[in-house]
């Protein structure tokens, strides 16, 4: 069984990696019921577009407001939980493609919240997604209120999170994380950004992105070095939400809690980078 989960985790990144993050993607934008994690950290995105609401005594953060399709699916997922929307008080994003992203003028509107980017990501997002090294994007600009930086912490209401800078997907790719307190428990939550290589990235002589295959090492380095106990992402495949849903029983273990299936996920995406650096850097020298 553990063969084909990571068999099923395997096409489903293929599938990430392979998709023009140009285009908005109907199939990844159906919405599922909304659920709590652990203690004060709820899912509240779509069926493959992870989105967080993190609650708080002063207000609430969301992490992720997808496409500008998706956010009415997070703001009834938000709602069906008891939460006002209105009540988010800060927004995040893993990075600056349209899936994580492209929603966040409408939900800043809808929100009044601010909205918070890590630097090397916010004149994508001001810019309605041109400038990507990659990507035509194209959706509503947005003002970003403060600009990140790498170790940069966001306050609100007793809660932390940490900003990692984790680049090489995109040049300002973050990874999330927080302390998430529970039945007097502390668990180290960790919310991936992406250390996908996409299909068309070039890792050796990129005009527009020369320092990309470093970034990706540090990347790595930065995940490799953080404790994780909830291990989350900015899709679901990420960490085999679908799987570990379906066998989360009443009563019974969280399946999020899971550090050796993180250390697994680094360590395969790792080696898929690995691979496909070796054999672009064997390519340009024939």
């Amino acid at each position: 069984m553990r063969v084909r989960g990571m068999c099923l985790r395997l096409l489903a990144l293929l599938v990430v990696a392979s998709a023009s993050v140009a285009d908005f993607t109907p199939d990844w934008n159906k919405p599922i019921p909304p659920f709590r994690i652990e203690g004060n950290l709820y899912y509240v995105g779509t069926n493959y577009l992870a989105s967080y609401l993190i609650t708080t005594t002063a207000g609430n953060i969301l992490i992720n407001p997808d496409y500008a399709e998706s956010v009415p699916i997070i703001q009834r997922n938000v709602e069906k939980l008891g939460f006002h929307f209105s009540d988010i008080k800060i927004i995040l994003i893993s990075h600056a493609h349209d899936d994580h992203a492209a929603g966040c003028a409408l939900a800043k509107k809808r929100s009044g919240a601010r909205l918070m980017v890590m630097d090397a990501d916010v004149a994508v997002i001001e810019h309605g997604g041109a400038g990507d090294f990659q990507y035509a994007q194209h959706w509503t600009p947005v003002k970003v209120d403060r600009v990140l930086h790498n170790y940069s912490l966001v306050h609100l209401g007793g809660v932390t999170l940490t900003a990692h800078l984790t680049p090489g997907h995109t040049k300002g790719c973050t990874t999330w994380t927080m302390d998430v307190k529970d039945a007097g428990k502390t668990l180290h939550a960790v919310i991936v950004g992406s250390p996908n290589v996409n299909t068309g990235y070039r890792l050796v002589n990129n005009k527009q992105y020369p320092q990309i295959a470093a970034d990706y090492e540090k990347c790595f380095r930065v995940l490799r070095a953080l404790p994780c106990d909830l291990f989350l992402g900015a899709h679901g495949a990420y960490f085999d939400m679908d799987a570990k849903l379906a066998r989360w029983k009443p009563g019974g273990p969280n399946p999020f809690i899971d550090p050796a299936g993180y250390r697994a996920y680094v360590n395969e995406r790792e080696l898929a980078f690995r691979k496909e650096l070796a054999a672009q850097q064997a390519k340009q020298h024939k």
